[in-house]
């Protein structure tokens, strides 16, 4: 099943990363991802305790009882707004050292030199990066306030609800394709067009992989290790089902 094959190249992504050769290129985008974790920790920390205190000051007396509610609804909400907004501004800050780790996968896997790996070059890919990165919020932000209007009306819809619930799991599954599956294709010249034109032809199979790193999102701790094990993972699928697609879009 395409679902399961894309799901096990997120199994791959962690086994590559335990190889010697890729140790070194691991590190930095995790040590990246772990300070926007922190980062974000202590700002849900700092800001949920002072704006809950200013909610729960305006209740009336009969509506204390709820309060525990409103403490779980709140973490939960914001929590999710701080995590994935964090998770963007890692994904940004890590462009170009993700790149990297997606080229050392590829020479790991295929033997197949693709440039200088210099602080030079790293250096002048960071333009690059940055550029792809704002491509993908552009395809992904539109999609998003969609999904929160919807969300909006489903509050008033018992049926549209569970499919908003259903398009949010999808949705976020495939932008985990976009965000990840880019870094390999963006380094064997893939334009971000031909990108998502790839992706389109094998849905199930993107969507099984972006669906495993999803749940990875949200596993305590090995969420640290999400970031390179997708760069990874990604890389591998590239290789076993795209690699040609750099020679048919020049």
């Amino acid at each position: 099943m395409p679902l399961v094959t894309g799901f096990r190249y997120v199994f791959q992504g962690a086994k590559l990363l335990s190889h010697p050769g890729l140790r070194l290129f691991v590190l930095l985008p995790l040590l990246v991802n772990v300070l926007m974790f922190a980062i974000g920790l202590a700002v849900l920390i700092f800001f949920v305790s002072g704006w809950m205190d200013g909610v729960v000051s305006w209740l009336p007396n009969w509506l204390s009882g709820i309060t525990w509610i409103l403490w779980v609804l709140f973490i939960l909400l914001f929590g999710v707004a701080v995590f994935f907004g964090f998770n963007l501004l890692a994904n940004f800050i890590a462009a170009p050292l993700n790149g990297l780790l997606a080229e050392k996968v590829q020479l790991h896997l295929t033997g197949q030199d693709l440039g200088e790996s210099s602080l030079g070059a790293i250096m002048a890919s960071i333009p690059r990066s940055l550029g792809r990165e704002i491509s993908k919020l552009t395809y992904y932000l539109p999609r998003l306030l969609v999904l929160v209007v919807l969300s909006a009306f489903s509050l008033f819809i018992p049926v549209l609800n569970v499919i908003v619930a259903l398009l949010w799991l999808v949705f976020g599954a495939w932008m985990m394709v976009i965000q990840y599956i880019d870094y390999p294709m963006d380094n064997n010249g893939l334009s971000f067009r031909a990108m998502r034109r790839s992706l389109n032809q094998q849905r199930l199979l993107h969507l099984g992989f972006g669906g495993g790193v999803s749940i990875l999102l949200m596993i305590p701790l090995l969420n640290f290790f999400a970031m390179p094990i997708a760069v990874a993972g990604a890389t591998a699928l590239y290789v076993a089902e795209h690699e040609t697609l750099a020679i048919i879009d020049q």
